[in-house]
Order: C-alpha cells, then structure tokens, then sequence
C-alpha cells in the first residue's frame, strides 16, 4: 500500500467515482421504485463495464502494467464467479413472490452491504496473510517461502471447483428459502408481517411496528453473498495477495455491476447454462496457482489470459450448445 502514499489521486477519483454513483442510483434515477428494463440493464452493465475500464487504464498509467493486469484479472474473475449469485437471486425472488419494481431495492441494499463485508474480509485478509508465512526451508531443490492460508485456500478453491463442475444448482429450486440463515435472523429480531407494504422494509400492523417479507428477503441476499464471498475472497487473493487496494477496488466495481447484469441477464440465464464449466476450471487454476506459487509463478498476465480463455469459450459454448431445461 505504500505505493499509493504518492498516488492519492487513484484513491480520490476511486472514492468521488463510487460516491457519485451510488447517489444517482438511489437519489436521482431510482428514487421511486420500478420494472428495470433490459435496456436500462443494459446501458447501467454497460456503464459500469466501462467505468471499471476507464479505472483500470488508471492504474495503468500511475502503477503500472502489473497491477493493470492484477486489477484486470481481479475484477473478471469476481465478475464471472457473480453468475451463480445472480442465479440464486433468481430463486429467491422467484420463491417470495417479489415483484421487479422491488427487485433494485433489495439489490441496492444489498450491495451497500457488500461494500462493508468485503472491505472487512479483504483488509483483514491481507493483514492476516502477512502473518501466516512459514520459515524459509528448502524443498524440491528450492529455497521457498510458504504461506500456509493460501495453501488452504488453493485446496478450498480445487474442492469447489470440482463440486462446481459436477453440480449446478440442482437441489436450489426445491430450496426452502424461509429457513435460511438470514430469514430466520429476522424473524427472531422482528415480528414479520405476511405480505409486502410497496417497497418497504419495515411497516404497521394495528400500531405495532413489524418487518415486511422484503427485509426478510434483503437478508438472505446478504447471508448469500456472504456466502459466495467465501469462494471469490480467495480466488482474488492468488491474484494480488499483498495489495489490498487493488482486491477492493477491483472486487467493488465488479460487485456494483452486478445489479444491472442481473436484470440483463434474469430473463435469459438459460443461454449461460454450461458457463459452470468454466467457473470450475477458474477455480481449480486459481487453487493451483496457490499452491504451486512458492516453486512457479504464473504471472498476472498470464492468470488473466487463462481466466478471459476460459470465460469466453465457456460463453460461446453455452450459446451455440444451450441446455434445453
């Protein structure tokens, strides 16, 4: 982090960038709640895409091609490991029955809530890794270094990535979401009310004060993204494990388009149902570059060429060869 000490210029457009933003969408253009149509999806996707764009050609011109590619590589893969949320999201909103004009609100909260989580999860992450390096030994003819959390977390990634390979969400639809971690949080703080008051959260029932089946909904999105959080966190720490600023921003961008693609994307998931694959093999790469990084390093180059490979034949593989289910 010691290099952005002479670039506060990055951390100041970064700051004023996501301020500006956030309060046009909920100040200004989604005040009052509505259906997103696939166009407004479409040109917000597009919007923030070029946002993280523009933020990366930043990077690059005060820091440099490595933590170009380091912010590259971050933001994608996030941005790809976000489709298996987004279908989970699909069910949860499917299951309570919550109409498209409230969908943007749950999902603007929810995102105000990500922005907490994962600064804690990254800035502590960081913190925690510089402490879990082992004495320097000699292995296999090398004097290496080994952080032991990241190896753990390689094997945790090559485990997820080849229960991701053979299972798709098969035993989500018949999910009963009402007992979720976070539904029944908020069913122990609050008295729940049986249907929706518009888009609120909070609403009263013969003067007493209850929580609407939407803050139970909010919840659940939280608790999932927490969840998901789990594989992504460590997939973006094989990328730039010292550099926490780069693992926030990158993830932060990813995570605010993640809205708009939902709304791109909801009506058409179908056409995205091999990418899985993909996200497995992303996955089993990103635990293996962990584990083997003491003896071989694959370069921040090299790990964004491999993770835009896969995406993009896993991709195409979906569109020209769409599962019919």
């Amino acid at each position: 982090m010691d290099h952005l000490i002479n670039h506060p210029i990055i951390i100041t457009i970064f700051v004023i960038t996501i301020f500006v933003m956030l309060l046009l969408d909920l100040g200004i253009l989604n005040k009052k709640s509505h259906a997103i149509s696939s166009r407004e999806a479409a040109i917000w996707s597009a919007i923030w895409i070029s946002l993280a764009m523009g933020f990366s050609g930043i990077i690059y011109h005060y820091m440099g091609v490595e933590k170009f590619t380091q912010f590259q590589g971050a933001y994608w893969i996030e941005k790809a490991l976000s489709v298996d949320n987004l279908f989970v999201f699909i069910l949860v909103f499917g299951y309570f029955n919550v109409g498209r004009e409230l969908q943007h609100k749950v999902l603007f909260w929810g995102v105000l809530g990500a922005l907490l989580f994962r600064a804690i999860f990254i800035f502590s992450g960081v913190w925690i890794l510089n402490y879990t390096y082992l004495p320097e030994m000699e292995l296999f003819g090398h004097h290496v270094k080994i952080n032991y959390l990241l190896t753990i977390f390689g094997f945790i990634l090559i485990i997820a990535g080849v229960k991701s390979w053979f299972s798709h969400g098969e035993d989500e639809g018949d999910k009963d979401f009402s007992k979720s971690p976070g539904a029944r949080i908020i069913h122990k703080l609050f008295k729940v009310s049986d249907w929706f008051d518009g888009d609120k959260f909070f609403t009263f029932q013969n003067g007493v004060k209850m929580a609407t089946p939407l803050l139970v909904v909010l919840a659940i999105v939280e608790f999932t993204d927490l969840l998901f959080a789990v594989d992504s966190i460590p997939a973006i720490f094989a990328i730039a494990p010292d550099d926490p600023f780069i693992l926030y921003t990158s993830n932060i961008f990813a995570i605010l388009g993640l809205r708009s693609l939902y709304f791109l994307l909801a009506n058409f998931m179908y056409m995205f149902g091999r990418l899985h694959y993909g996200l497995a093999l992303i996955l089993a790469f990103i635990g293996t570059k962990m584990i083997i990084a003491p003896f071989v390093h694959i370069s921040s180059p090299t790990s964004l060429a491999v993770v835009g490979s896969i995406l993009i034949i896993s991709i195409f593989w979906s569109i020209l060869f769409p599962i019919k289910k």
